[in-house]
Formats: structure tokens, C-alpha cells, sequence
């Protein structure tokens, strides 16, 4: 997984990862991501303006997570968790799902 540079906690993450993240359902799935198994956790407000993702690697120490934010004016607002964005977004683009 590319844990490049940071980006800054404003900017709005590329359109691929918010087209990926649209065909994720909430509630928990497995799937692998970079040769890796991971079990996830994807949580949305009523509302789906806060989407909460937790990923952990299975049988391994690695963790994914972030709260993405739907702002006013069709800002989105990416904050990961204690780990570089681009983490953050090479997991989702990289996750394919077994079961959900």
C-alpha cells in the first residue's frame, strides 16, 4: 500500500476514492487489499454527510481508518486517523471485497 505524503486535512480527496467509497455498503465486510486480508467496519450518519471507516489487518497489526465529512456547498472534508491521506486512499482504491 503507497503511504505517500500527506496531503492536507482540507483537501478534498480525489473523485476516484469517493467512487469507490459510493459502492461500499455500511456494516462489516472482509476483503483483501494489497495481498493483505482486512476486516472492515463502515459506518454512515442517518443523514450520510459523516461516513466512518475502520480497517484492520486480519491476523496482522496493521489499522486503516477516517471520517470523511459532506459539507455544505458539495465540500467534502477527509480526516484519517493518526496516518497519512494518501493511506487512506490508496486502501480504498485498492480494497476488493469477499463478502459484506
Amino acid at each position: 500500500m503507497d503511504t505517500g505524503t500527506a496531503t492536507s486535512i482540507d483537501d478534498t480527496p480525489p473523485a476516484a476514492f469517493l467512487d469507490a467509497l459510493e459502492g461500499w455498503s455500511p456494516g462489516y465486510g472482509e476483503g483483501v487489499c494489497d495481498a493483505r486480508r482486512w476486516g472492515v467496519t463502515l459506518t454512515e450518519s442517518s443523514d450520510r454527510r459523516r461516513v466512518w471507516l475502520y480497517d484492520e489487518e486480519l491476523g496482522g497489526a496493521a489499522r486503516v481508518s477516517f471520517n470523511l465529512y459532506r459539507l455544505a456547498g458539495g465540500r467534502v472534508a477527509l480526516r484519517p486517523c493518526e496516518m497519512p491521506a494518501a493511506t487512506v486512499i490508496a486502501f480504498v482504491l485498492g480494497y476488493r471485497a469477499e463478502s459484506r
